[in-house]
């Protein structure tokens, strides 16, 4: 860059800055350093749109029922934070599958939190790397291995990232969960975190049967577009994986309360994601889902989606769980 170019966009930058010590302490929390001057620039007017985006929400929280914040993501666009956070490919249950079969005897408990009895791993971070359904299905799997086996193991979300793609998955360029069922149950078993850590890119398929964490054998999907059977296959097996639409920048930017969004679509959905429980918040019922970006997001990595709402983003569109 010439040096009258570079003191262009230096003046630009000052200028652009209402409130310069807001910019600089988030770059601080969050870690945040650029090329360049000009890149800056970019970035910090992404974060200023941004930032006017959740003002302009939270303004009308109680109207809404749920808030936004300028989180790690907010010198993203929103079409940039999708493409790499995101990863999720919609691809129709085999006709094949086992289909849940609710007890109509079943008395639905009014909530349910799956933490509070030792089925769920920490909140992980898949990074810029659309895995999502990795962590989806192993999320699932790591909750029907407790209830086997009394042993919370945290499995390896790089094996199937590394491994699957003769089951049509494509790694960080995004996969199925269901696919991620077959290849562990054909594979004879998944790897633990510890001994194949996640690293949010592709790499060669380095599975190991001597560090088998849990094995799977088969799965189940749920009737498409039911709540009620999510409810009852959610309060009587566990977690259960979901698909949902995660495009709106106001997933984006959830901070905390029911989370619903009238512009959702559930024929197009994006985002693989874990529901761990359910239950009523300010009388707003709500399905309480892991998220894979970090304990930096929403509430300590979890969102609550709204849930009786006419499947709302599409969360009981493609529901499955495995079995071990």
């Amino acid at each position: 860059m010439g040096k009258a170019l570079f003191l262009l966009a230096l003046v630009s930058l000052t200028v652009a800055l209402e409130n310069p010590e807001d910019w600089q302490a988030w770059k601080k929390e969050h870690n945040k350093q650029y090329n360049d001057v000009t890149e800056e620039l970019n970035r910090l007017t992404i974060w200023q749109e941004n930032k006017a985006f959740v003002d302009a929400h939270n303004a009308a929280a109680d109207k809404h029922g749920f808030t936004l914040e300028v989180n790690k993501f907010s010198d993203l666009t929103n079409v940039e934070f999708t493409k790499t956070h995101n990863g999720y490919q919609m691809s129709d249950f085999p006709s094949s599958a086992r289909m849940f079969s609710p007890n109509p005897r079943f008395q639905l408990p009014s909530s349910v939190d799956w933490r509070e009895k030792g089925y769920v791993t920490e909140v992980k971070d898949q990074s810029q790397c659309g895995g999502c359904w990795a962590f989806s299905a192993t999320g699932s799997l790591e909750g029907q291995h407790f209830n086997k086996t009394g042993k919370l193991v945290s499995l390896s979300e790089q094996n199937l990232i590394d491994c699957s793609s003769n089951w049509t998955n494509n790694g960080c360029k995004g996969g199925n969960v269901y696919k991620a069922f077959q290849y562990i149950k054909d594979n004879g078993g998944i790897d633990t975190e510890k001994s194949y850590p996640y690293e949010g890119k592709d790499e060669i398929c380095r599975y190991s049967k001597n560090n088998i964490g849990a094995n799977c054998t088969g799965y189940v999907t749920l009737r498409k577009e039911d709540e009620n059977a999510l409810a009852v296959a959610c309060a009587s097996i566990g977690p259960i994986s979901v698909s949902i639409d995660a495009s709106k920048h106001s997933f984006q930017s959830y901070s905390s309360g029911v989370y619903y969004e009238p512009m959702c679509n559930p024929d197009v959905r994006d985002h693989a994601v874990l529901v761990v429980g359910y239950g009523t918040e300010n009388g707003q019922d709500y399905w309480l889902v892991k998220n894979s970006w970090g304990n930096d997001w929403g509430e300590e990595g979890y969102i609550k989606m709204a849930r009786n709402k006419e499947n709302n983003c599409g969360i009981a569109s493609a529901a499955i769980y495995p079995t071990v």
